[in-house]
C-alpha cells in the first residue's frame, strides 16, 4: 500500500455523496471480537499477541466479501505512517500507540478495516459516506460472519460477545455518525442538544473518537451501552435522534441566512479568502476556517467549490498527511508553511478550473 498515493486521494467515505452528506459526514460501525483460546490483549504475552496477529493476518487474506484487503504490520510502521492512518480514520489512536504485534487489513476503498490487537483481538470497522448506518451494519455483519466461520470467538450465552472493556460486552458494537454542526455551534444551541443525547445514553466525541475534542464543528455521536441491547435496538436508538439533529442544524442554517445573510456571507467569504492567501497557518485555524467554508458551500454562498474537495482538505492538511505529501518529516512551523502552500494550490486550482 503506497502511503504517498493514499495522501493524494480520498476514501469513499469522504466523497460527500452519501445521504444527508451536507451535515452527516460519515457513518461508522465497529465490532469488537476476541478469540476464545487467548487472554485479552492487556493480559496476553508477546508470544500470544504474535499468535493472535498471525491468525487474523491469515483470516484477512482469505476473506471474500467483494473487496480485497491489504494487510499492514502496524508494529513495523514509523510514527508518521501510524498517525497518517489515524488521520484517515483507518485505525484508532490506541492501535497506533500501543506496543507489540498488531496489524490492520484495509480495503482499497477505505470503507473497511480490520484492526488486530488493539484493545480487543479484532475490531471490524466499516465506514460509509453520509447517513448510512444500516449499510454499515449489513456489511459489518457479513464480514463478522465470514470471520466467525474461520475462528472461534469468546462468547457467552448469558452475556454475549466477551470484550476487554465491560462497556462493550454484549453485541460488542459501536455505531456512530460524524456530524458537521457549525450553525448549532454559532447559535449556542449545541450544548442543549448534547445534554439531551446524554439522557438517552448516547456519547458525543470529537473527530477522532474517544478522548478527542471537537474540532471544525465535527461531532461523533455513538451508543454508550451494548450489554442487554440487540444490534437493531442500538441502531434504532441512534436513528431516532440523528434526523432530528440534522433538522435542527438545517433550521439553524436557514435562520442564520434569513436573519443575517450578509454577515454570514462575509464570514464564510473571509474564511475562504484567508485559506486562499495565507502564507502560514496552523491545523487548528485551518479546521475552524474550513468549517465555515464547508457550510458556505452547502448554502451556495461560495459557488463552484465542491464539498468533497473541502472534505479532503480537512484530512489532507493534518500533520502526517502533509509530511507524506511533502515526502519528508516537517517541524511544526514547516508544517504550517506547507499547509498554507497546499491550501493555496488546491483552492486556486479549483477557482481557475471553475472559470
Amino acid at each position: 500500500m503506497d502511503f504517498h498515493d493514499l495522501a493524494t486521494r480520498s476514501g469513499e467515505w469522504l466523497r460527500g455523496n452519501g445521504p444527508e452528506s451536507d451535515i452527516v459526514i460519515s457513518s461508522r460501525l465497529r465490532l469488537a471480537r476476541n478469540l476464545a483460546d487467548f487472554p485479552f490483549c492487556n493480559r496476553a504475552s508477546d508470544l500470544e499477541k504474535r499468535e493472535i496477529e498471525a491468525t487474523f493476518r491469515t483470516v484477512s487474506d482469505d476473506l471474500e466479501f467483494g473487496e480485497d484487503l491489504h494487510y499492514l504490520d502496524v508494529d513495523k510502521l514509523d510514527s508518521i505512517d501510524r498517525q497518517f492512518l489515524v488521520e484517515r480514520q483507518l485505525i484508532s489512536r490506541e492501535l497506533a500507540t500501543t506496543d507489540g504485534a498488531r496489524g490492520v487489513a484495509i480495503a482499497l476503498s477505505e470503507d473497511v478495516s480490520l484492526m488486530v490487537n488493539e484493545e480487543d483481538h479484532l475490531r471490524i470497522q466499516v465506514l460509509r459516506s453520509g447517513y448510512s448506518l444500516q449499510a454499515c451494519w449489513e456489511l459489518g455483519n457479513r464480514i463478522d460472519d465470514l470471520v466467525e466461520d474461520k475462528v472461534r470467538y469468546a462468547f457467552s450465552e448469558e452475556f454475549g460477545y466477551l470484550t476487554a472493556c465491560p462497556t462493550n460486552v454484549g453485541t460488542g458494537m459501536r455505531a456512530s455518525v460524524m456530524l458537521h454542526l457549525p450553525a448549532l455551534a454559532m447559535t449556542k444551541q449545541i450544548d442543549r442538544v448534547f445534554r439531551a443525547l446524554q439522557k438517552i445514553q448516547l456519547a458525543v466525541r470529537g473527530l477522532y473518537g474517544e478522548g478527542s475534542q471537537a474540532s471544525g464543528d465535527f461531532y461523533q455521536i455513538s451508543n454508550n451501552v451494548t450489554l442487554g441491547k440487540t444490534e437493531a435496538e442500538i441502531l434504532r436508538n441512534i436513528e431516532v435522534v440523528v434526523p432530528q439533529i440534522v433538522q435542527y442544524e438545517r433550521t439553524a442554517r436557514t435562520e442564520l441566512v434569513k436573519e443575517s445573510k450578509q454577515t454570514l456571507h462575509d464570514r464564510v467569504s473571509r474564511a475562504y479568502g484567508i485559506l486562499c492567501t495565507a502564507q502560514t497557518i496552523s491545523s487548528e485555524e485551518t479546521m475552524h476556517l474550513l468549517s465555515s467554508v464547508r457550510m458556505g458551500v452547502n448554502l451556495n454562498l461560495i459557488p463552484d467549490v465542491n464539498v468533497g474537495m473541502i472534505n479532503d482538505l480537512f484530512i489532507h492538511t493534518q500533520p502526517a498527511h502533509l509530511q507524506k505529501i511533502e515526502g519528508q518529516p516537517l517541524e511544526s512551523e514547516e508544517r504550517n508553511i506547507a499547509r498554507a502552500t497546499y491550501l493555496r494550490r488546491r483552492l486556486t486550482n479549483t477557482s481557475e478550473s471553475a472559470n
